[in-house]
């Protein structure tokens, strides 16, 4: 009878090594690129595109303009990393980040940000039409220059103004499918405008010592958080009024209406615990329910489109 011995392989410290190294580097990669933010652009493109007219497009198609969108909104985020990067040394929150530990040099990150740019670019080109490669162009110069480097640093009103670029998304969505503009996805491109002041000013009444410390005019800053906190609570009356407008125009129906009631009395709700709380942790709760609140409204929206009553 012949005995068999297992033996096990043993990688070479090397080869370990070289593993790791690559891991973190991924890691990097998917850290300056935002992938959660731009998964979440991603989503409200997808149904930017899911409720336009149907003219025909393949679903690959359609995943390579997705595609082509994610990979020019995740350019922006890495360029944003870029510029941030002295002030996200001084703040707590993103001290650790890759370009402002060092980790990935500037020239690094900017040369992967103009390789995945000009991939997301072209594909838009050849597989969308050149209005959507240039409106997302523009977003991309709108968050990456105008937002970052100026409007970031030069007012309060910086989430308010810069806002426009990160909500464009559902209207390039369109765009890639229709290759025209319309005012259907520009309400949609509303309820993202409005949702991003309370989402950012909820984040920067936690963290107003990091902006402090950094020099940046975030609106508990210059105005204080009690200011700031009726703010909060005044967005969050407006993005219920703005979130009724797609059911009000017949462009979604009775389940968008309900889950958006729902999510949006929820918002409130915690925005006016905000109003009258005195710790940090109202803010953070706010903070993190408004992104969960983005998301499944408009998963809601695509699942009306479908479903509906």
């Amino acid at each position: 009878m012949a005995l068999t011995i297992n033996k096990k392989t043993i990688q070479p410290a090397h080869t370990q090594s070289l593993s790791l190294r690559a891991y973190d580097l991924l890691q990097d990669y998917l850290a300056i690129s935002k992938f959660k933010v731009v998964a979440m652009l991603v989503l409200t493109a997808w149904v930017g595109l899911a409720l336009a007219p149907d003219v025909g497009r393949g679903i690959g198609v359609q995943m390579i303009s997705l595609l082509g969108i994610g990979l020019l909104s995740a350019a922006a985020a890495v360029i944003n990393h870029v510029v941030d990067s002295e002030i996200d040394s001084k703040m707590a929150r993103t001290r650790h980040r890759p370009v402002a530990k060092g980790r990935l040099s500037k020239t690094h990150a900017l040369t992967f940000a103009a390789s995945i740019g000009i991939a997301g670019f072209i594909m838009l080109m050849v597989w969308a039409n050149t209005l959507t490669a240039i409106l997302t162009l523009f977003a991309l110069v709108g968050y990456a220059f105008i937002y970052t480097s100026f409007l970031k640093r030069a007012t309060p009103q910086n989430i308010v103004i810069g806002g426009l670029a990160g909500a464009m998304p559902p209207l390039l969505g369109w765009v890639s499918e229709t290759n025209q503009m319309a005012a259907a996805p520009w309400l949609l491109v509303m309820i993202i405008f409005t949702w991003t002041p309370p989402h950012f000013w909820a984040l920067a009444i936690a963290r107003k010592s990091d902006y402090e410390r950094a020099k940046i005019p975030m609106l508990p800053v210059t105005h204080g958080i009690d200011f700031c906190k009726t703010c909060v609570v005044a967005y969050s009356v407006l993005l219920a009024l703005v979130c009724v407008m797609p059911y009000l125009i017949g462009m979604s129906g009775g389940i968008y209406l309900v889950g958006a009631c729902a999510l949006n009395s929820v918002f409130m709700y915690k925005a006016i615990k905000l109003k009258f709380a005195a710790n940090n942790d109202k803010a953070m709760d706010l903070f993190r329910f408004s992104i969960v609140h983005l998301m499944v409204l408009f998963v809601i929206l695509f699942i009306d489109k479908w479903l509906p009553l």
